[in-house]
């Protein structure tokens, strides 16, 4: 399948609470695995998925360094949860709170990635549009991708130090659910 080119249509799809996204890649980010629930949520075959890069869902609104961050973390052998917007097949649009880990072998080698993906906490919309508006415009002032990824990564880094968290501390303190639930 070639790398489709989706224009995005503003609207919001949504899936259940009790629902879980799940998918899992290899070393460079090709999807090997992909659940019905991310297949409907996406609307694609599996054999649309399988064997592409993640990141051909990737919505045009989702600042590129998020995605630097989270790439970096996992490859570093480290979890990282973030916010994440999606675009579905038909252009819609999903919002997810995203648990990336590596996954290794039984020799401790990391042989891939693993995404579990819920529903957003609603409060925690508001401030991550917010956010991603403010590094995408910074992102936007610059040609090319990695001054782009960089310029955006300054942002960010700014923010976390104005709220004396690291980006961990600051995806949690964002919804007053996960507050309650990680205290």
């Amino acid at each position: 399948m070639a790398r489709p080119t989706t224009t995005p249509t503003g609207k919001e799809v949504h899936f259940a609470e009790h629902e879980i996204i799940v998918s899992k890649t290899d070393t460079h980010g090709v999807i090997t695995y992909a659940n019905d629930v991310f297949l409907r949520v996406a609307g694609y075959a599996e054999e649309d998925v399988l064997g592409q890069p993640h990141n051909f869902i990737r919505h045009p609104d989702m600042p590129r360094c998020v995605f630097a961050l989270l790439w970096e973390t996992v490859k570093s052998g480290k979890e990282i949860f973030a916010y994440v917007v999606n675009l579905a097949r038909n252009g819609d649009h999903y919002w997810v709170f995203a648990h990336v880990t590596p996954s290794f072998d039984s020799e401790g080698r990391q042989i891939g990635y693993h995404s579990n993906r819920r529903t957003m906490y609603a409060d925690a919309l508001p401030k991550v549009r917010e956010l991603y508006a403010r590094l995408r415009h910074e992102e936007q002032k610059h040609k090319e991708p990695a001054r782009a990824v960089e310029a955006g990564r300054r942002l960010l880094a700014s923010v976390l130090e104005s709220q004396k968290m690291d980006y961990a501390e600051f995806v949690f303190s964002l919804s007053q659910q996960t507050q309650l639930t990680t205290a």
